[in-house]
């Protein structure tokens, strides 16, 4: 049984889906749980994507459809909040402002840029460039403790024009990113838009998943970050044979924000 727990709908800018259309896929794909996470990112650089959030809107369709999907979908309230530097306050507000199940922290920009864009990774080595995101990543987690899991943790892969560097140039700042996440009792998703974007590692990597795994790392979700019901659980198959290769026994899903945890079959 599949627990797909990143998705989104016409609730976030970069869908077109509405909310109704997205369950009523994971009803026909008799899937364990879904959690709808649509996307808040205070002061996204970008004005045709701002990422705001119709919050009243959003809180009053999650009960709803909780209420008219019960005995056929279990769906967990959620959001996904990018985190920056200078929207803390925001960001623990919106957080804190709602009773949500879920919430995913992420990082679609690092030091002001938006990762798509590609402006990020001007005038850097692949190097430098991916210790400025996971440095980044670290100084942020070490104050902004909101969040259940880190979302699609090695992003900067994702929209990097070069290869990425040997692992072992970033292993360290990752290491103190992924204590910090064990010691606070927060965990990571396995992201599957990697193999749907033919990335050339996995979201997070193997070495970062590896990691994880050998400092005690047990709280993982599975999230297809679908934005279209065709793409709800997509991969997921594929997924649960790879954590299970990577000594992973269980996947988890979130309830009030505490974790369980489900066996991998």
């Amino acid at each position: 049984m599949y627990f797909d727990f990143h998705t989104h709908s016409s609730f976030s800018d970069d869908s077109p889906t509405p909310l109704k259309a997205m369950l009523d896929r994971a009803v026909e794909l008799h899937i364990g749980e879904i959690a709808v996470t649509d996307h808040y990112d205070p002061g996204y650089p970008d004005p045709e994507f701002p990422f705001e959030l119709e919050f009243d809107k959003y809180h009053q369709a999650l009960e709803k459809y909780q209420d008219e999907y019960a005995g056929r979908l279990k769906i967990a309230k959620g959001i996904e909040i990018g985190i920056q530097s200078d929207q803390i306050d925001a960001a623990r507000k919106a957080a804190q402002a709602y009773d949500y199940d879920y919430i995913i922290g992420s990082f679609h920009c690092a030091l002001g840029e938006p990762l798509y864009e590609g402006h990020f990774y001007d005038g850097k080595t692949p190097v430098q460039a991916f210790r400025d995101y996971f440095e980044y990543i670290y100084d942020n987690f070490k104050v902004y403790k909101d969040y259940c899991c880190a979302g699609h943790l090695n992003l900067v892969a994702r929209y990097s024009d070069q290869e990425s560097p040997a692992f072992k140039e970033y292993a360290d700042i990752v290491e103190a990113i992924l204590r910090m996440i064990i010691e606070d009792g927060k965990g990571i998703e396995l992201n599957t838009s990697s193999w749907r974007y033919n990335m050339a590692e996995t979201c997070p990597s193997k070495e970062i998943l590896e990691m994880y795994r050998d400092l005690g790392g047990e709280i993982i979700t599975t999230g297809s970050d679908a934005h279209t019901p065709d793409k709800i659980t997509d991969h997921f198959e594929t997924a649960y044979e790879y954590l299970k290769s990577l000594g992973f026994r269980y996947v988890c899903t979130f309830s009030e924000r505490k974790s369980e945890f489900h066996k991998l079959g």
